[in-house]
């Protein structure tokens, strides 16, 4: 038997650590090849990482809630293959010398793992349990038919009750008669994966470690004498509470608000979003067609387009604009359209609904949350008329999206003035008044809806 070190893989340019927050399997326990080990999660997003080999773990070299740096040994696994050296953490690991060989290909099963769950109707309804369910288990009840409530009745002989890979197979085994042997592994990257994780979420309770750990019990719920009820903040929760609080203290916001009429986007979309789905096989929603206008704005005013670093200013080359999307459990994540200024408006609406649909089950890669440049945030899809929004730093500007309402309006024509219908909405410019003044806020803002306002109504798409 030989040894392979399961080192923490390169998630990112910018990612160069992790926090583990839950081990997924025991010293002792076999493991299948692409099976998830351990829980980490980065500033931006949780993940779980696979095993590269079917083995057994022999060795756990961190505890729950310890930061691992990129290219450290995590664990551990005795297997029937070629022998590698054994790295102990330490000084000489977080150089992010050579990864391991397949360090892409963990990149990739990382993102697939968290991708790995049933497409039937149930699938989204762990969300509302308390109980956690890894998502090779998700897997194989979404390939064996099991839908959630007969999944919330499998004993589970794991760590705190979860139920293991081998009490569903038992289960399938108990409940099947006549049928092949059953064996699972995640699915090929040729297989459509139907994401069905919580999305972003309070980490679930660790599993008990074979070796003393500081890790905290994770916080329940109390109530007061009087009857309030305490709840405490999910680690994501944390961070974003801190990131708009450095942000406060960091930036002068200043914001500036200008009312467009998207009549005729309005009824262009109304026009073709029928025919573009069943085309593109894609639903064109409003949010592709502000982006791109606000790519175009970025484009002709690049100072907005910039960061800022101590007292300089970094204009950046790329266009790549964060999009806010609100998560089922109350957090917030920021996809990243990247060189959103070469997507034509097919390119977009597939690029938006793919993120959107993959930040609200959780499977996002680290990498898809960095490098934005501008973000925009879509405040109208809860009903509000317009907001002022937090700029989501290093940036220096953030256009928050009103609701589309009718409303009576002024409408000049050569023969005169007369009141009519029209469809209007409030952009809100939130921008960094240490280097963005009033003149470019407002141009920037003013440039926008000049572009959604001269929406051709022949547009073909």
């Amino acid at each position: 038997m030989s040894k392979f070190e399961l080192k923490l893989p390169q998630m990112g340019e910018s990612v160069a650590e992790a926090t583990l927050t839950s081990w997924l399997k025991e010293v002792g326990d076999t493991i299948e090849m692409d099976e998830a080990v351990f829980e980490i999660a980065t500033d931006k997003v949780d993940s779980e990482v696979p095993s590269e080999v079917e083995g057994i773990l022999v060795e756990k070299l961190f505890d729950i809630d310890d930061i691992i740096k990129v290219g450290q040994t995590v664990a551990v696994i005795e297997h029937n293959g070629e022998e590698t050296p054994i790295s102990k953490p330490g000084a000489g690991q977080q150089d992010h010398a050579e990864p391991p060989a397949s360090v892409t290909g963990i990149r990739e099963n990382v993102a697939k793992a968290s991708t790995q769950a049933g497409a039937n109707g149930d699938g989204n309804k762990s969300d509302a349990s308390d109980r956690f369910y890894s998502p090779l288990v998700k897997n194989i009840a979404h390939q064996e038919g099991i839908p959630f409530s007969v999944l919330e009745t499998i004993k589970g002989t794991g760590s705190e009750g979860r139920v293991t890979k081998n009490d569903i197979l038992a289960y399938i085994a108990e409940h099947s008669t006549g049928r092949p042997e059953i064996r699972h592994t995640v699915s090929s990257p040729a297989t459509p994966a139907i994401p069905a994780t919580p999305a972003i979420h309070a980490t679930p309770a660790p599993e008990i470690s074979s070796k003393p750990t500081s890790a905290a019990p994770t916080p329940e719920r109390t109530k007061t004498s009087t009857g309030d009820e305490v709840i405490p903040m999910t680690r994501m929760g944390k961070l974003i509470a801190q990131h708009m609080v450095n942000s406060i203290s960091t930036s002068a916001h200043v914001q500036s608000f200008i009312e467009v009429d998207v009549t005729n986007i309005v009824n262009w979309r109304n026009r073709v979003k029928d025919t573009f789905e069943k085309r593109e096989g894609e639903k064109l929603t409003f949010t592709p067609l502000f982006i791109e206008a606000v790519a175009k704005a970025l484009k002709n005013f690049p100072m907005m387009n910039v960061s800022v670093n101590g007292d300089t200013v970094i204009r950046k080359k790329n266009i790549n604009i964060g999009m806010a999307a609100a998560l089922p459990d109350g957090n917030l994540i920021v996809p990243v359209i990247r060189n959103a200024d070469q997507l034509n408006l097919v390119g977009m609406a597939r690029v938006v609904n793919d993120l959107a649909y993959r930040a609200r089950n959780n499977a996002l890669k680290p990498e898809e949350v960095q490098e934005g440049t501008y973000t925009v945030t879509n405040v109208g899809s809860f009903g509000s008329v317009f907001g002022t929004p937090i700029i989501n730093q290093p940036q220096v500007g953030i256009l928050a999206l009103g609701a589309i309402r009718k409303v009576p309006a002024v409408i000049e024509t050569e023969e005169g003035d007369f009141i009519g219908i029209r469809s209007k909405m409030f952009l809100s410019h939130s921008y960094d008044h240490r280097v963005v003044n009033g003149a470019l806020g407002g141009m920037f803002v003013k440039s926008v809806a000049d572009y959604l306002e001269s929406w051709d109504l022949n547009r073909e798409v």
